[in-house]
Order: C-alpha cells, then sequence, then structure tokens
C-alpha cells in the first residue's frame, strides 16, 4: 500500500510539472493542480471498479494519496505569491493600447489564432476592438473593451486572419481578393519593408485593416478591395 502511495505522488507532481509548462491553452477554467486531480481521480477510481484483480483498497489509497496532495497545493498556493506563481502561473497581458504582446502569446504556447478565437467567445471580433485582454492563470481570457467617443467599439464586419508571424493565409486571401502583392502594399504602406517581418494583417469586407510588427505600435487603415469583394 506504501508503495502505491508512493507512486501516486510521484505521479502528482510529474503531471503538475508538465502541466506547467504546457501552458494556459490546456488548463480550460481550472487551475493546473485542480485539472490533474481531475485527470488522476477519474482515472484512480475506474481501474479498481473494472478490473477486479486488483485489490480495492489499493485504488483508495491511491486516491486518498492524490487528495492530500490536493490539499497541501491549496495551502502552499495561499501561503505567497511566489509559491502561487510556482503552482498555477500569473496572469498574461497580451493585449495592450500598443496591440498584441507576442512574447506573452509565446509565453503561454500561444498564437493569434488562438488569441483570435479567445476573443470571438467573448463577443470580440477585430484586435482592436479591446483596449486590454488578459489570459488569466486558469486560462480563461478577460478583456477591456475599447471606447470610441464614449460608445462601445464595433467593427462592420468579421475581420479574416491574412498573414500570421510573417506567412500569408492563401485561402483568406482568396476570400479578400487579395495578392501577395497587395499584402506587401498594405505592409509597405505602414512603414514595414518586408512580408515576413509583418506578424499581424487582418482585414475585414469593408477593407478595414489591423497590421502589426512585433515589439512597435499596431496600425490601422483602410484598403480598397477588389469590386464586389465582400463576406
Amino acid at each position: 500500500m506504501a508503495i502505491i502511495f508512493i507512486r501516486s505522488t510521484i505521479t502528482y507532481v510529474v503531471l503538475l510539472i508538465l502541466m506547467r509548462f504546457m501552458g494556459k491553452r490546456q488548463i480550460g477554467e481550472m487551475q493546473p493542480f485542480e485539472f490533474i486531480i481531475t485527470l488522476l481521480i477519474s482515472e484512480l477510481a475506474c481501474i479498481p471498479m473494472t478490473d477486479v484483480s486488483i485489490p480495492l483498497l489499493y485504488g483508495l489509497s491511491a486516491m486518498l494519496a492524490v487528495f492530500i496532495l490536493h490539499q497541501l497545493m491549496s495551502v502552499l498556493e495561499q501561503s505567497g505569491k511566489f509559491m502561487k506563481f510556482a503552482l498555477s502561473g500569473k496572469p498574461s497581458v497580451v493585449i495592450t493600447k500598443t496591440g498584441v504582446d507576442f512574447k506573452e502569446l509565446k509565453k503561454n504556447n500561444l498564437d493569434v489564432d488562438d488569441l483570435i478565437e479567445s476573443m470571438r467567445s467573448l463577443g470580440y471580433f477585430a484586435l482592436d476592438s479591446v483596449d486590454y485582454a488578459i489570459y488569466e492563470s486558469n486560462g480563461k481570457l478577460s478583456a477591456v473593451e475599447k471606447k470610441t467617443n464614449g460608445e462601445e467599439y464595433s467593427p462592420s464586419s468579421l475581420p479574416i486572419l491574412i498573414v500570421k508571424s510573417g506567412k500569408p493565409f492563401e485561402k483568406n486571401l482568396q476570400i479578400a481578393s487579395l495578392s501577395e502583392n497587395d499584402v506587401i502594399a498594405i505592409a509597405n504602406k505602414e512603414g514595414i519593408s518586408r512580408l515576413k517581418n509583418v506578424d499581424v494583417l487582418t482585414i475585414d469586407g469593408d477593407g478595414n485593416y489591423y497590421i502589426q510588427q512585433d515589439g512597435r505600435q499596431y496600425k490601422t487603415g483602410k484598403y480598397v478591395l477588389k469590386g464586389g469583394t465582400k463576406w
């Protein structure tokens, strides 16, 4: 029984370390150690129930080990900021008034696609529709909506991702009836000399675009789309 307890403890610790390194994409709505205990308890409960060759006491011992570890982690998390950040991570500000913070996204194993998807779930469809966006330690996105003359900001149509990390999306280029030369023209207009330096470019059906180079203030503008192009 002692061996089962020790093995469960080792498994818990290893899973906690792995979850911390995997970033916020994997966590969902729970803290890392809460997510791990959910996984372990479900597995540990199933094994002795389905495999009669394993004594029930072994399964109960493993679940007891995980419960004790969970209680210990909860106490440690409340002991101070250092332990809280070490166990659960800390919030990451991924959008500021200057634009997307690509370094923070990378730290959390996220990219612009993930950010846009998270924003859509909150009802924001354009990167410049919020002044600030923060991934909480549990992986949930919070945002401060941009106000324009005291009014809520709302894009005229759905923006689509045209360039990510210097690489154009061919399918979205076709939707917008844009060529790579059109994209280069937009970049050059905003002082970005090469396409590979564009970290993100989105454009909506009215030609309103958002473009940003890592470490620089984002820029917005309007590009005349080919006649009849609309989505």
